[in-house]
């Protein structure tokens, strides 16, 4: 999935990784160790994960499930890469091995829950 913000990808990278900043970005509680190894929760817990690499700036990797998530079922990956552009950010996303018949509310999910609120939060802070 891609999604270009008229915003700077520090600001992104920022937000993402500040438990207070992911909160309002998203309007659900939300914590972040922003750290590798670094634990995560948003959306009152029902995103939970490990982040396991970094590049300021540039790119986020983590290691990310949710409640809905079969107990058995390893953990999905999730990749946002920032790409700095004329009019802001190119933001790449790649949410890979999700459960079977998940995917689709997932995509759905990144449109409604992080992309359209992120918009709003970045064009009015």
């Amino acid at each position: 999935m891609i999604e270009i913000f008229r915003v700077k990808p520090k600001q992104i990278y920022f937000a993402w990784l500040d438990s207070k900043s992911h909160t309002q970005m998203t309007g659900s509680e939300a914590f972040a160790d922003a750290k590798v190894k670094g634990r995560f929760s948003a959306w009152e817990g029902y995103i939970s994960g490990v982040t396991i690499e970094l590049v300021p700036n540039k790119k986020i990797v983590q290691q990310w499930r949710t409640t809905e998530f079969p107990d058995d079922s390893p953990d999905s990956m999730l990749e946002i890469n920032l790409e700095e552009i004329k009019e802001g950010t190119r933001l790449i996303l790649k949410h890979s091995d999700i459960p079977d018949g998940q995917s689709e509310a997932y995509k759905q999910g990144w449109k409604d829950y992080y992309f359209e609120p992120m918009k709003e939060y970045f064009t009015n802070s």
